[in-house]
């Protein structure tokens, strides 16, 4: 129980911090961009060897489709967010959505990994795009218009959300459903990876970002290999 409680609020703990951070600092753009692409790295290597390990996807169906509907769920939602809320206030909404939809099946998925060891190379992973993209969301929501009161309460609720979803995970998941919630966070997280993380990174920091991205992807391998 301790360790789901130590994984559960660490996981959390970055929405926490980065939207406490965002609301109260505008990141300079370089700085903020380093951050997201570093967590795109953490988040490719965590999908790789932990969300997509071989031996815990026995049958390639189901986790195809885990795969392409965790996918197809974050880029609906994400497509009729930006189309029905003012674009002033959809890129910071846009991060939060990300940060659900990614983060639910994420953070269900790391509590089915407590039933063995647990992986702290995923919720490396999880913490850092955490803070990076609450950090950005904030700010954003913070320009768009938003009180710092909503701002943070809206973050606050999404880290309750996503503690939640670690203990369900842990409790409620079994050998059956892992390779589903798996694959079906593997896929939200290669959506937002590729529709959120990675563009936003690149057009605030330019191909130099590019080694921030090696080195995310380069700490959560070593932490997945000796995990």
């Amino acid at each position: 129980m301790l360790q789901t409680i130590a994984f559960a609020t660490v996981a959390s703990l970055g929405l926490v911090l980065g939207s406490l951070v965002g609301v109260f600092w505008k990141a300079p753009r370089p700085f903020h961009a380093a951050v997201l692409a570093f967590a795109a790295g953490s988040l490719i290597a965590a999908l790789a060897f932990e969300l997509f390990d071989r031996e815990k996807h026995q049958n390639l169906l189901v986790a195809s489709i885990g795969l392409v509907a965790g996918a197809a769920i974050f880029i609906v939602a994400d497509a009729m967010l930006t189309k029905h809320l003012p674009k002033r206030k959809a890129a910071g909404f846009a991060l939060l959505l990300a940060v659900t939809l990614d983060g639910v099946p994420e953070n269900l998925a790391l509590g089915v990994t407590l039933a063995t060891s647990g992986s702290v190379a995923l919720l490396t992973a999880i913490f850092v795009a955490n803070v990076a993209e609450a950090l950005g969301g904030a700010a954003e929501m913070r320009a768009e218009g938003e009180s710092p009161r909503r701002t943070i309460l809206l973050w606050f609720v999404t880290a309750a959300l996503l503690t939640t979803a670690v203990f369900l995970g842990r409790f409620l998941g079994s050998e059956s459903s892992e390779s589903f919630l798996l694959a079906f966070a593997g896929g939200a997280v290669l959506a937002a990876i590729a529709d959120t993380l990675v563009p936003e990174a690149y057009r605030e920091g330019g191909p130099y970002v590019a080694f921030a991205t090696v080195a995310g992807f380069l700490l959560s391998f070593v932490l997945a290999s000796s995990n």
